[in-house]
């Protein structure tokens, strides 16, 4: 029961001790406490205002991003439809270019066949020409040979001229 009831010196020395120490702390101690508590309070104010500056250069970072991705495929529509057109362009020019080459390999092929045939028919007939009067030449040695048969063959040709 002892425990439970104190001695008022107990009590007494007990209290002295604790107001030595409080005393001691609030002198000493407390000032330093408060000023550490303070800082970290500025500090941790400060970060706040920081991070809240940064999180808004970050927005704006990300809405300039935004735009210029923005800007970027407008820019990469535009080159396609650029590139589109110029080979679209060249694919056609390509195209009139291999007509016009075409109807000009086709034009001289007609030009050069028709010279051909001309040169060919002019041949044929000098060489019919050459066979007519070697043909020609060869029945008048025959024809002429022989008087009787030239002048039967002389009636004959008579006879037929008065027939046409």
């Amino acid at each position: 029961m002892q425990l439970l009831t104190p001695d008022l010196g107990l009590l007494l020395w007990t209290l002295v001790a604790f107001l030595v120490v409080f005393f001691l702390l609030k002198k000493f101690a407390w000032p330093s406490i408060i000023k550490g508590l303070s800082d970290r309070e500025q500090n941790i104010a400060n970060s706040i205002a920081t991070a809240e500056k940064i999180k808004l250069e970050m927005a704006q970072l990300k809405n300039d991003n935004e735009a210029f991705l923005v800007k970027a495929r407008e820019e990469r529509a535009i080159l396609l439809k650029e590139a589109k057109e110029t080979k679209d362009k060249l694919i056609s020019e390509a195209r009139e270019e291999a007509k016009e080459q075409a109807a000009r390999i086709v034009e001289d092929a007609q030009v050069t066949i028709n010279n051909q045939k001309m040169a060919a028919i002019t041949d044929l007939k000098n060489q019919v020409g050459k066979l007519v009067i070697e043909v020609s030449e060869k029945i008048l040695r025959r024809e002429l040979s022989n008087k009787e048969e030239q002048e039967t063959y002389i009636k004959k040709l008579a006879e037929e001229a008065k027939l046409n």
